[in-house]
């Protein structure tokens, strides 16, 4: 029998109170008892990137990481990106057609917010090691890469 123990974490800036079982992954939480469901289910595994999310501004594969360990974090996604307006990255991918499924673009514009978080100004193979934990079976990656490019080149422009 499964064990169900309370779970606090902040939420893209929100506090959030749920139970959890003891080994059910963030992924699940995420999606089925907090409603947020930008992160996405792919393999299950760890070797899609489509369930990635941040945890204290790092990113993390959801669908591997335990949800316990998120008490007392910061954990954010691609919904708490953009408020009035959508987030330059949001802007980018869509303006440079970066999203085709788009199943996997939650994941990347995550990894993508975290490294301009923590490098503002990365060239282009410091975005490409951000964006290896995530799989595209559609837009052969060139096109999410000059979006990150643009939003890069954007910023050092002064900003949106």
């Amino acid at each position: 029998m499964m064990v169900k123990k309370p779970l606090e974490f902040r939420l893209n800036g929100t506090e959030v109170a749920v139970f959890a079982d003891e080994a059910e992954n963030l992924l699940s939480v995420l999606r089925a008892k907090v409603g947020d469901l930008t992160p996405k289910y792919g393999c299950g595994q760890g070797g899609c990137g489509a369930c990635m999310v941040t945890i204290d501004g790092r990113t993390v594969l959801s669908c591997i990481t335990l949800a316990e360990t998120v008490a007392g974090a910061d954990v954010g996604t691609l919904a708490g990106l953009s408020g009035e307006r959508l987030d330059p990255l949001q802007e980018a991918f869509m303006d440079g057609f970066a999203a085709q499924c788009g199943y996997c673009t939650p994941g990347m514009i995550v990894a993508a917010r975290a490294l301009l978080q923590h490098n503002p100004t990365p060239d282009r193979d410091q975005i490409i090691e951000a964006i290896s934990d995530n799989i595209c079976r559609c837009t052969g990656y060139e096109p999410i890469i000059e979006a990150i490019q643009s939003v890069v080149a954007q910023e050092r422009a002064g900003g949106s």
